[in-house]
């Protein structure tokens, strides 16, 4: 027999542990504004997870941040992948840390679309690399984004960004905005009204992704600074920072897939 429930109601964590509890087969199906996936269950244990996006572990992370949609479990539905290894507790913990991890991560890395670049005295710097900073520094061109060598070195881009972060710290290295020439002209063409609209459109899609998570005080002031500026003709900038402002906030709440997801959004707006 299925069991299904709101995450309002019933946080996703919680209901995994009652089900694991029991020892049961089956498969979590998640709904929610955020998109859908799945959590597979084996004898109790998560084995396997799925987003639209992503599977294995960061499936499973993304997902467990959801406080809002609808769930389903169905004893039985099983799956044959086993893309996850760690035990229920380790995955669980993870996944609270990470979430605290990325509230701290976006003081310095405010989008995992921005280009790491070395620092004029990086050079000179003495510091001692573990071998993990040493292979993002290799990886670094000065051309290539934090998700781009994310994917190059086959990791997630919630580790490339902790490493990052650190050696931002350690003055090796700093960061550096993708080109915004394109989507500046494209916005200095619009008329006041269509700035306007795109202001809203970008503030209504924050609140919509964020919901009651934490940000949405800053993604208000910007919202309401981009609007005064389009009124002193100064919109075009004032909308690029609005949507920094929004990218950051869900990244710091929901980590970097729904953070690229309204990135996209957003270049498909600017570009309608």
């Amino acid at each position: 027999m299925a069991f299904q429930g709101s995450l309002e109601e019933l946080p996703l964590p919680d209901v995994i542990q009652l089900v694991a509890a029991s020892g049961k087969t089956g498969k979590f199906s998640v709904k929610s504004r955020l998109g859908r996936g799945d959590i597979y269950l084996r004898d109790g244990q998560i084995v396997h997870a799925t987003t639209t996006r992503l599977g294995g572990e960061e499936a499973f992370y993304e997902l467990a941040t959801w406080d809002e949609g609808d769930f389903v479990f169905t004893p039985g539905d099983e799956s044959l992948d086993e893309t996850i290894n760690k035990s229920n507790t380790n995955l669980l913990m993870q996944a609270a840390q990470r979430i605290d991890e990325w509230k701290v991560l976006v003081t310095r890395v405010p989008s995992t679309r921005v280009i790491p670049v070395f620092t004029p005295d990086g050079g000179s710097t003495n510091v001692s690399l573990t071998p993990g900073e040493w292979g993002v520094i290799r990886r670094i061109d000065e051309a290539r984004s934090i998700e781009e060598i994310a994917k190059l070195m086959n990791k997630s881009a919630f580790e490339v960004s902790k490493t990052i972060f650190g050696l931002i710290t350690s003055g090796l290295v700093d960061l550096r905005e993708p080109a915004q020439d394109d989507r500046l002209n494209r916005l200095q063409k619009m008329t006041v009204q269509d700035l306007q609209e795109l202001a809203q459109a970008v503030h209504s899609r924050a609140n919509a992704l964020l919901g009651n998570h934490g940000g949405s005080a800053d993604t208000e002031t910007a919202y309401k600074t981009a609007a005064q500026q389009i009124a002193a003709g100064n919109g075009a900038a004032a909308l690029l920072e609005q949507f920094r402002t929004v990218e950051r906030a869900v990244l710091a709440a929901l980590g970097p897939s729904q953070a690229q997801e309204f990135a996209e959004s957003i270049e498909k707006l600017v570009a309608s």
